[in-house]
């Protein structure tokens, strides 16, 4: 492919994966996750690997606030350098996400294209999938929105679908007009399409130009573009992101980009091809694309299955059991565990919802919480105590604090410490400990080049993250609960 058409991997990673819970939570999604990443990887990682070589240039990201730190660390442990890491300051799908995007690119380059892609669905077959981007570039630079229509292998009604017309104008091979976009049929119905052979499952997955886009905006969503132009114009530079402008994104109508520019453009166009996806939309899912045994179950971990079919069952921590069932999902963690239909996991999302209206914090954090300078394990909590294992790494540092409420008495499990205590700095080697007094400054380092791990014990009458003074922080946060440590 001709330098000039290099293409852009525009990747969106705000989703929550609620329907994946007890893995996936608000705080740390699926994406972030090697639920079925090769080598460990997570799909964020994965999405970014399978668009990379001659025809890409590097990533543009779009994430919310929180998971900043998380996506630029997740990029660089998988030797990725991205363009840019756009971030939204609200949430407002996935329309607005692109316009940022749009703009930005086609400030240096209005013909730039762009591949635009969920950060959590799974492809099987990255050559298919690298083929028809091919195919699908060649009618973005004649101007066409293309999305990608994934081939039908069962009537499906859990997905929208696209029903193809005829060749798109150019007799582009493989590149098809669209006729019609339709919201989730009924089982009879998709059986229908099913049978027909025109219809295609609506994979979410977009290719077009920088101004192609920008274009259909003006047409269709006036407001959004503009919205998206302040954003930028008035946004901020931090570190190795771009935070977008609050009070301007905040101002752009909500809208997906199906709803808001490919169901009213006549410009659409849409490549059908068989790649092994999905989207991972619930653990049914991840059943279905997943090796099985010979009596149809996925297991992963530590696994006792007696007279058990058809089932999903992962143990994240202990050993799990089942017996005389059929047709389950069993997911573990060390804090939650799910037991549900096969058939009925899509409902997992409203046992998410009861939480969050309960204010319970399972479905927002892990007790293992990521931070850029490393991370946090809750081991024991409570009335006035609570216990984390702190993990720091190399050449990583908190940012210079001070508490309130409590006091800290910090324990070296491995590692060398370098600490900061009021006007005192000393070192702290394996098996040594110091005692933080509540109010002091402090702050906690690693100088050494293998992971630092602390026992920390916390006491006092109020243990909540948001019990900090921040003086100095390298990481551009702001005092914040999300940002307490």
């Amino acid at each position: 492919m001709p330098k000039a058409n290099v293409i852009t991997p525009v990747i969106l990673s705000g989703g929550s994966g609620s329907r994946l819970w007890p893995m996936s939570r608000a705080g740390y999604p699926k994406q972030f996750l090697a639920i079925h990443g090769r080598n460990g990887s997570s799909m964020l990682q994965e999405t970014a690997l399978r668009a990379q070589g001659e025809a890409f240039a590097a990533p543009l990201l779009v994430c919310n606030e929180e998971h900043r730190f998380i996506v630029a660390e997740q990029l660089r442990e998988a030797a990725i350098e991205p363009r840019a890491i756009i971030l939204e300051p609200v949430a407002r799908n996935t329309a607005p996400a692109v316009a940022a995007a749009a703009v930005k690119l086609a400030h240096h380059a209005p013909d730039a294209l762009m591949l635009v892609m969920p950060s959590d669905h799974v492809i099987l077959d990255v050559s298919a999938f690298q083929e028809a981007v091919a195919k699908a570039a060649k009618a973005a630079e004649k101007g066409a929105l293309v999305t990608f229509g994934i081939t039908p292998n069962a009537p499906t009604s859990g997905y929208g679908y696209i029903q193809r017309g005829s060749l798109w104008p150019g007799n582009l091979p493989g590149v098809y007009e669209v006729t019609r976009f339709i919201e989730k049929p009924d089982e009879a119905t998709a059986r229908r399409y099913l049978e027909t052979g025109d219809y295609a499952w609506n994979s979410g997955i977009f290719l077009f130009s920088a101004g192609s886009y920008i274009e259909a905006l003006e047409k269709f969503q006036p407001d959004m573009l503009s919205a998206a132009r302040a954003a930028l114009e008035n946004a901020e530079e931090d570190l190795t992101f771009c935070r977008l402008d609050e009070e301007a994104f905040a101002a752009s109508p909500s809208d997906s980009i199906d709803y808001a520019v490919m169901e009213h453009t006549d410009q659409a166009a849409v490549v059908p091809v068989d790649m092994g996806w999905s989207d991972l939309g619930a653990w049914s899912a991840l059943w279905e694309i997943e090796e099985k045994d010979a009596q149809g179950n996925v297991t992963r971990g530590d696994v006792l299955l007696q007279d058990t079919r058809n089932s999903f069952v992962q143990a994240d921590h202990a050993m799990v059991a089942v017996a005389g069932l059929e047709d389950v999902v069993v997911v573990t963690t060390d804090d939650a565990v799910l037991v549900t239909s096969r058939h009925r996991a899509q409902d997992v999302k409203q046992i998410v919802d009861k939480l969050k209206h309960e204010g319970r914090e399972e479905h927002y954090l892990h007790t293992t919480v990521h931070r850029p300078w490393g991370s946090y394990r809750g081991i024991d909590r409570g009335d006035r105590h609570q216990v984390k294992r702190i993990t720091v790494k190399p050449g990583e540092k908190l940012s210079l604090q001070m508490h309130y409420h409590r006091a800290e008495h910090w324990i070296v499990a491995s590692g060398t410490a370098l600490v900061t205590c009021g006007d005192r700095e000393f070192l702290l080697r394996e098996n040594e400990s110091t005692y933080i007094p509540m109010g002091e400054t402090h702050r906690l380092e690693n100088p050494g080049k293998v992971p630092l791990h602390i026992i920390e014990v916390q006491s006092g009458s109020y243990l909540g993250e948001d019990d900090i003074v921040r003086f100095e922080d390298g990481y551009g946060r702001a005092k914040t609960p999300e940002a307490a440590q």
